[in-house]
């Protein structure tokens, strides 16, 4: 049986726990997950790609099957290179898709090959999102619950606090 391999695009500017919680359940569905961080310049990014690949890559270090990468051009051409055909994307509310789904539609006019997987946020995540963490804690507002401690730290030291 061939290794059924997915592919987890995103900024992940910074990780969430709902990022981190569609990864644990798309490992549950397949052989590995290739989390793959987008190279994007239309994007304001607070982290570096670097530095999201590091702080993806110690968070994500005890997950074997799980792969931290960066990409940039085609997403499905990234898929089909890395020998996945599943591409997960994760789904808060109604309101993401749209987006989504016009996102997945194109994907399908160029590949057949490659399927996307939307997957719901598990409920208590279902507000989350990078953005509302980045501006909670420029306002060093708690994000305790919101990322793990890794990432707290990396957003402290971002707003220069200790």
């Amino acid at each position: 049986m061939p290794l059924k391999l997915a592919v987890y695009p995103g900024s992940f500017d910074p990780v969430t726990f709902g990022h981190l919680d569609i990864i644990e359940r798309a490992l549950q569905i397949f052989d590995g997950v290739v989390v793959a961080v987008a190279r994007n310049s239309e994007k304001n990014s607070l982290f570096s790609v670097p530095e999201r690949l590091a702080l993806l890559s110690e968070i994500l270090a005890d997950k074997p099957n799980c792969y931290v990468e960066t990409f940039d051009g085609l997403l499905v051409d990234f898929v089909q290179k890395r020998g996945a055909s599943v591409v997960i994307r994760g789904l808060r509310a109604v309101s993401d898709f749209e987006f989504e789904f016009q996102l997945a539609q194109m994907n399908r006019s160029i590949t057949k090959q490659v399927e996307t997987l939307f997957m719901m946020t598990s409920v208590p995540y279902s507000y989350l999102s990078s953005s509302i963490v980045k501006e909670v804690s420029s306002l060093n507002g708690p994000v305790d619950k919101l990322v793990p401690p890794l990432v707290k730290a990396a957003l402290s030291a971002k707003f220069n606090r200790s």
